[in-house]
C-alpha cells in the first residue's frame, strides 16, 4: 500500500495555510535536538525495549496469539507502550534505514500482528474467554486508544516505507472499527481520546474517508453523556460538553488535548470552520488561564487534570510530560491550519521546558510529572524497579503506567517535523537549530538552505542557500514573542526587528515574523540575531500561588534554584530587592538573593514574626529541563522578592 498524499511527518492535512515539509527534506545536524535525536535512537529506544520485554508487555501478545489461558502483564493500556514505540522505530528508521533495528522492529511488528483476531480486533486484555469482553468498559479500558496508537505507528511506517505488515494490521483495525462504531453502529466514544486523530491521520494517508467520517462521529458524540458516571465528573473524559460549547480545555490534561488535536484534523478535512474556531477559542483561553510558565498543563494529581483559572502552584503542579507532548500536537495543527506564529511561540516554550525536562540526561530515566517547586529532595530510584509516578523521587526507569517514556521516544525520532513549513511561494522556519533543509515549493521553486544556531544558548540564525531557487522564494523566520531588538541581516541590508515590549508582550507594531523575498543563489546568506540576554518574568497577580515571586527566563529557557548550587535548602531563599540576573551565558544565569529566617513566638504559623536577612550573595541557576541531574535537591523556579 502506498500513500495518496505526500510522505511527511505525523500530521499531513490535505489542505491547509501551511503545509508539512515532505518527509526526509529537514534533517537534524547537531546541536541540541541533533545530539537529543541521536540519542533517542541509540538509547532511548533500546532502553524502551528492554523494559517492555522484561516486564512482559511484548510478551502479553505472545500469550494473546497461542489462544491459551494467559496471566496479562501490567494495566489494560500497556499495548499502547508498545505501539509508541514502534512508531519512534519508524521515524527512526526512516531517518537512518539502520539494518539491526530494522531487523527489531520487524520482529516486534511480527510479533504485534500474530495476536489479531480474524476479523481485525486486536487488544490483549480483552476479548478472550478468560478476559472481560471487547467494549465492555469503554470508560478505563482503553480498547480505542491503543488501536488509536498502533494506527499512529503504521501511519508513521507508510509514511516512512511506503507499506509494510504493521500497515496491514492496522487497515484491518479501522476496517473493524468503522464497522462497529461507525454510521449505523454503536454510538459510543472512548473514555481517553486518541482514535479520532490517528483514524484522521490514516484517512489522509490511504485516502480512505470512512475513517475521516469515523473520527467525526467521535468527535461529535463527545459531551453528550455516552460515559458512565465516575467521581471525577463527566468533565474528567470530556463528556460534559459538546466540543464546539467548550470555552477551555477541562478535566484531564491529556484526554482534553488529543481531543482537540483530533477535533482539529477533522475540521480540517470536513471544512468545518466552526469547529476550527472552537478549538483556537480553547487554545487561547487555556494559554491564558491554566498554563505553567514551562507550557506545561495540567494542576491536579488525583486527576491529572487542569484546575480552575490561575489556579497553577508550582509546588503542586502536575504538568505531565504527555501533557506537554499533547499541547504541542495540538499547536502544530493550528499553526498548520492557521498560519498564527503564536502557536510556534508555545511549541518552543513547551518543548525546551515542559517536555525536555522529562528525560535524564544519558536518556535512561524520566520524570512523568514535573514540578515547579520541589521541597525535599527526592529518593534516587534503583535502576531496576518500576516506580509509581516518580512523584517524590528523581528521574526512574520505567513506570507502572509508562506513558511518557514511549511518547517521548516518538516524539523525539520525529521533532524536526515542526521546525519548518512551506506555502506555494515560500519556506517558513518556526523552529532554530542546526539543521539542513532540501526540497521543491509547490510553485516550482527550490527551497535549500543550510541552517545553523546554537539555539537555545544563542541566538543567532545564519541561513545559508546551498542551491539556487530560480525563482523568488519569500523565507519567512518566526521572532519569538520574547525577542527584543533583534537584528535581520540579508544580501540587501539589515534592519531591526521590533520583537516585543520589555515587558515580554508583544508591541502594536512588533513583528512575529520577518520574511525575505529573493531568487537566491547560492551562498545568499540570511542571519536573525536575537538577544537571549536572561530576565525576569513577573507572574499574573491572579495566580496566587506565586503572587510576589519572579522568576528568570533567557531565550525560550525557564530557569531555576537548587540547592546543589545554593549548597542549602531553596525554601528560605528572597530575590534581593531591585536585582536583575546576571547574564554570563545560558550555564552561568545569577542572581543576587538573601536567605530569610523567621523567628515565630505564638503557636501557629500567622501573625506578625521576625524576619530576618542575611547580606546578600550571589547564586547560580540552571535551565529548568536540567535540575535534578546532579543528585537529590530542592528545587524552584518562582522566588519570593524581598
Amino acid at each position: 500500500m502506498t500513500t495518496t498524499s505526500p510522505s511527511t511527518g505525523p500530521v499531513s492535512p490535505s489542505t491547509s495555510r501551511l503545509r508539512p515539509l515532505p518527509h526526509g527534506a529537514l534533517r537534524l545536524t547537531g546541536g541540541y535536538w541533533g545530539e537529543w535525536q541521536e540519542r533517542n535512537g541509540s538509547v532511548v529506544l533500546r532502553h524502551c525495549e528492554d523494559w517492555i520485554e522484561r516486564i512482559g508487555w511484548v510478551g502479553n501478545f505472545d500469550g494473546a496469539a497461542t489462544g491459551v489461558e494467559f496471566t496479562h502483564a501490567g494495566i489494560e493500556f500497556v499495548d499502547s507502550e508498545v505501539y509508541k514505540l514502534l512508531e519512534a522505530m519508524a521515524w527512526e528508521l526512516g531517518r537512518t534505514g539502520d539494518p539491526e533495528l530494522t531487523e527489531r522492529y520487524e520482529r516486534l511488528v511480527d510479533r504485534v500482528a500474530a495476536a489479531q483476531d480474524d476479523d481485525g480486533y486486536l487488544h490483549t486484555a480483552f476479548g478472550r474467554p478468560w478476559q472481560r469482553p471487547r467494549w465492555s468498559d469503554l470508560e478505563w479500558g482503553h480498547e480505542l486508544y491503543c488501536m488509536g496508537h498502533l494506527i499512529q505507528a503504521a501511519v508513521a511506517r507508510l509514511r516512512t516505507a511506503g507499506s509494510g505488515r504493521l500497515v496491514d494490521v492496522a487497515v484491518r483495525v479501522a476496517d473493524h472499527l468503522v464497522g462497529v462504531f461507525g454510521d449505523g453502529g454503536r454510538e459510543a466514544v472512548c473514555g481517553h481520546p486518541e482514535i479520532e486523530p490517528a483514524l484522521v491521520e490514516l484517512g489522509r494517508a490511504t485516502g480512505d474517508h470512512r475513517y475521516v467520517r469515523l473520527a467525526q462521529l467521535f468527535v461529535d458524540r463527545r459531551g453528550n453523556g455516552l460515559l458512565g458516571p465516575i467521581a471525577f465528573g463527566p468533565e474528567y473524559f470530556q463528556d460534559d460538553l459538546p466540543v464546539r460549547q467548550a470555552g477551555v480545555w477541562r478535566g484531564h490534561a491529556v484526554r482534553a488535548m488529543y481531543l482537540a488535536a483530533g477535533a482539529v484534523d477533522v475540521a480540517v478535512e470536513t471544512g468545518d470552520a466552526e469547529l476550527v474556531a472552537a478549538v483556537e477559542r480553547q487554545w487561547a483561553n487555556t494559554v491564558a488561564t491554566r498554563t505553567y510558565l514551562t507550557g506545561a498543563m495540567g494542576s491536579h494529581h488525583q486527576d491529572e487534570s487542569f484546575g480552575a483559572d490561575f489556579e497553577l502552584p508550582p509546588d503542586r503542579e502536575y504538568g505531565e510530560t504527555c501533557a506537554a507532548i499533547a499541547s504541542n500536537m495540538v499547536s502544530w495543527r493550528l499553526l498548520l491550519e492557521t498560519g498564527e506564529p503564536k502557536y510556534a511561540d508555545l511549541i518552543e516554550r513547551t518543548l525546551y521546558n515542559a517536555v525536555m525536562v522529562a528525560p535524564r540526561e544519558d536518556g535512561r530515566a524520566f520524570f512523568y510529572a514535573n514540578t515547579m517547586h520541589q521541597r525535599v529532595e527526592g529518593a534516587v530510584p534503583l535502576e531496576d524497579d518500576l516506580s509509581a509516578r516518580a512523584l517524590s523521587s528523581l528521574r526512574a526507569p520505567w513506570f507502572e503506567v509508562s506513558c511518557c517514556p514511549t511518547n517521548l521516544a516518538r516524539t523525539l525520532a520525529s521533532v524536526e517535523s515542526v521546525f519548518a513549513t512551506m506555502t506555494d511561494d515560500g519556506l517558513q522556519l518556526h523552529q532554530y537549530g542546526d539543521y539542513d533543509v532540501d526540497t521543491t515549493l509547490p510553485g516550482g521553486a527550490t527551497a535549500a538552505f543550510r541552517v545553523r544556531s546554537g539555539w537555545p544558548a544563542d541566538g543567532t540564525v545564519s541561513i545559508e542557500a546551498t542551491a539556487a531557487s530560480g525563482t523568488p522564494v519569500a523565507l519567512r523566520l518566526r521572532v519569538p514573542s520574547w525577542a527584543s531588538e533583534a537584528v535581520l541581516e540579508a544580501p540587501d541590508g539589515a534592519r531591526s526587528v521590533d520583537g516585543a515590549r520589555s515587558d515580554g508582550t508583544r508591541s502594536v507594531h512588533g513583528e512575529d515574523t520577518v520574511t525575505v523575498v529573493r531568487t537566491f543563489a547560492v551562498g545568499d546568506r540570511v542571519t536573525l540575531t536575537v538577544p537571549v540576554a536572561a530576565r525576569l518574568t513577573v507572574p499574573d497577580p491572579r495566580i496566587d500561588a506565586v503572587r510576589g515571586t519572579v522568576a528568570v527566563e533567557r531565550g525560550p529557557l525557564v530557569y531555576a534554584l537548587e540547592s546543589t548550587d545554593l549548597g542549602r535548602d531553596v525554601g528560605d531563599v528572597v530575590v534581593h530587592a531591585g536585582s536583575d540576573p546576571l547574564d554570563d551565558g545560558p550555564d552561568a544565569v545569577r542572581m543576587r538573593v538573601r536567605q530569610r529566617t523567621v523567628h515565630r513566638v505564638g503557636p501557629l504559623p500567622y501573625g506578625d514574626p521576625d524576619v530576618q536577612e542575611t547580606e546578600p550573595e550571589t547564586v547560580r541557576l540552571v535551565p529548568y529541563a536540567t535540575w535534578g541531574n546532579r543528585g537529590p535537591s530542592t528545587m524552584r523556579v518562582f522566588l519570593p522578592v524581598a
